[in-house]
């Protein structure tokens, strides 16, 4: 008798109690670690998304974009850094040219992580070039870079 009185008392004052519910499972962010294409065929940007939005990597480009393309530079990252999916960088200098983005990493048309642009990368690159004079020009352009498909073995 006493656990049914128990029972009805409780189930008399649950709408005066606070009401706690329990929050919707939040789905795993997406990895947009990975390499994307750049300017030109053959040149890419390696994005590394590590703890806290640091971002690391490496633009790697030929080293003349208008001549034969015979030798390739690499330029890692100075700084970058995702905050959601805004994603910012700059690359260090090398040979007087460097380069800073800034944009979105969306997923893209690729259906699956092995697909090609999977996610894409959207925004403005800015690149900035040293003279002999020590002039700095800078040449900004919006760009997307598509992610290459990803070995999913």
């Amino acid at each position: 008798m006493r656990l049914v009185l128990s029972l009805a008392v409780a189930w008399l004052i649950s709408p005066f109690l606070p009401q706690t519910t329990s929050a919707p499972p939040t789905s795993p962010s997406e990895n947009y670690s990975g390499m994307y294409t750049f300017l030109q065929e053959g040149e890419f940007v390696q994005i590394t998304v590590e703890d806290a939005g640091r971002v690391t990597g490496f633009v790697s480009r030929y080293e003349n974009p208008d001549g034969d393309h015979s030798a390739f530079l690499d330029q890692f990252f100075k700084l970058g850094k995702l905050d959601g999916n805004k994603l910012t960088f700059s690359t260090e200098a090398v040979h007087g040219v460097w380069y800073e983005f800034s944009g979105k990493v969306d997923r893209g048309e690729g259906k699956t992580p092995a697909d090609e642009a999977y996610h894409v990368v959207k925004g403005t690159l800015s690149d900035h070039h040293t003279d002999a004079e020590k002039k700095i020009s800078s040449k900004s352009r919006e760009v997307t870079f598509k992610s290459f498909p990803q070995d999913t073995q």
